[in-house]
């Protein structure tokens, strides 16, 4: 929250979806033919200081950055009564594949959290757009959608989950302003925990069942074994959002693709390292080595 980063000058470029809608992509262009698409967390954008940080380093190494904003995080409110959620692979690949059009190179995919499971879930799916992948990274990931929902019920998440709630709250009141009956009438003012939100709102706009339903369909820890290129998950012991069912350690254990490395520190999406004003967090620096050592030179 207090890390200090000049902002950035993004090159805004507006991608439109088959389905009407529209993801905002900002673009920071070194001339490469290496993109960096990265996936941000829940409630966040392009602008949060864990994306803008990430995109310096990469730069500074050579890197094409996209940073996608995902449905309403952009500034502008998305057109259609869905929104953006933890499986929403399908606005991935239209982001994979729109960039690949910029011409042949390689492609990495870095996500944050909520962001960290789309891309594990796209890299596992039998899907087209993920042949244009080389590598990808996921750091702070609830890989199992409901143990984390859980964790964050814990009264020691309150703030977080408090904070959490009335930004996306605020959003579905918004959108049922304009949608009217079509919306779902749920008065998220009450809810205090993912399970009733997720009941509420994610489940009914994005064709799930159920909050149990939607956790068990578009959990990344489901789709590991489907991963066909190198791929690093960096999850904190310490993280306060992660169950234990969010480290996949006996499936790296075996797996000659995906590496989890789990340090002792560093939050939730934090791994600072050396000190919070340095130039360049730890992880940050992480992820890129773990780039240059899996991909081709």
């Amino acid at each position: 929250m207090f890390r200090p980063q000049p902002p950035i000058t993004w090159q805004r470029e507006r991608l439109e979806l088959a389905d009407g809608d529209f993801l905002d992509l900002d673009w920071w262009r070194t001339g490469s033919n290496r993109r960096l698409i990265i996936s941000h967390g829940l409630e966040g954008s392009s602008r949060r200081v864990y994306v803008t940080g990430l995109a310096r380093a990469a730069a500074r190494r050579g890197w094409d950055v996209v940073a996608w904003n995902f449905r309403g995080c952009s500034g502008e409110p998305n057109r259609l009564p869905r929104s953006y959620h933890s499986g929403a692979t399908e606005d991935l690949a239209a982001v994979v594949q729109h960039t690949a059009l910029r011409g042949e190179g390689t492609t990495a995919l870095v996500g944050f959290s909520l962001g960290g499971n789309v891309t594990l879930k796209f890299l596992g799916e039998d899907q087209p757009a993920r042949a244009l992948v080389q590598a990808g990274v996921a750091l702070s990931v609830p890989c199992d959608l409901k143990a984390a929902a859980l964790r964050m019920a814990d009264s020691d998440c309150a703030f977080y989950m408090r904070r959490f709630l009335r930004e996306m709250g605020r959003k579905m009141e918004a959108k049922r302003a304009r949608f009217g009956r079509d919306f779902p009438a749920a008065d998220w003012r009450s809810m205090r925990t993912f399970a009733e939100f997720d009941e509420a709102f994610t489940a009914p706009l994005h064709g799930f069942d159920s909050a149990d339903d939607y956790w068990a369909r578009c959990s990344s820890v489901r789709f590991l074994s489907g991963i066909r290129v190198p791929t690093f998950i960096l999850n904190a012991a310490d993280d306060p959002f992660l169950a234990p069912a969010c480290f996949p350690t006996e499936f790296a254990r075996t797996s000659a693709l995906v590496t989890l490395e789990v340090p002792s520190r560093g939050g939730h999406v934090g791994f600072v390292g050396a000190g919070r004003f340095s130039e360049e967090y730890w992880g940050e620096q992480r992820v890129l080595e773990f780039l240059e050592q899996a991909l081709p030179k």
